[in-house]
């Protein structure tokens, strides 16, 4: 009897290409499950409900906090995103690997609520190539760019934090080590 698959969270810093890796992960792996999160935001044109997000009102996320049915959450401009922990444990007791993409601070909630998770540190190849996908395109005010890259900082000093650390020198590549860590061949 094989092992049951654990929970794989893969977080960095803002920039870092976490949504990249996971778009590519998915499009040659499509049986690995993406968590779908709970928000309060209204959809956005082309949206469904369980697809990209579980739309739901500030009522309905209160009980689902209340009800210790999220495995974490957090406040974003004003709307709450949470990972609802039911879905992710079906998913895990049938065997499928289930992915996790979140901020540090929703790793660190997972870590806490499920502490036998795999959390994943995706890391830029250098300092200087953070920046510059960070400053991206220079449509951003110097002031902008100095806060999200303060908070890049504090986010890489987080890395020890967890149990794994992918340098992504190429999507392909970081793909492949999540894939083998998921242990999907």
């Amino acid at each position: 009897m094989s092992e049951r698959p654990r929970l794989t969270v893969l977080s960095g810093p803002s920039g870092v290409g976490k949504s990249t890796v996971v778009a590519h992960l998915r499009k040659v792996h499509p049986e690995i499950w993406l968590s779908v999160s709970a928000t309060t935001r209204r959809p956005r044109p082309g949206e469904q409900h369980g697809v990209q997000y579980f739309f739901v009102d500030d009522e309905e996320f209160d009980k689902l906090v209340a009800n210790g049915e999220l495995l974490e959450w957090a406040e974003f401009a004003g709307n709450r995103y949470g990972t609802p922990r039911r879905a992710v444990l079906e998913r895990l007791e049938a065997g499928e690997p289930v992915l996790l993409e979140i901020d540090l601070q929703g790793a660190r909630l997972v870590r806490g609520s499920m502490p036998e998770a795999q959390l994943v540190f995706l890391a830029p190849p250098s300092w200087d190539e953070l920046v510059r996908r960070l400053t991206g395109r220079g449509t951003e005010s110097p002031e902008v760019i100095e806060r999200r890259l303060a908070a890049a900082r504090v986010e890489l000093a987080a890395e020890s934090e967890f149990d794994v650390t992918l340098v992504n020198t190429s999507v392909e590549d970081v793909s492949r080590e999540l894939l083998a860590l998921m242990k999907v061949s």
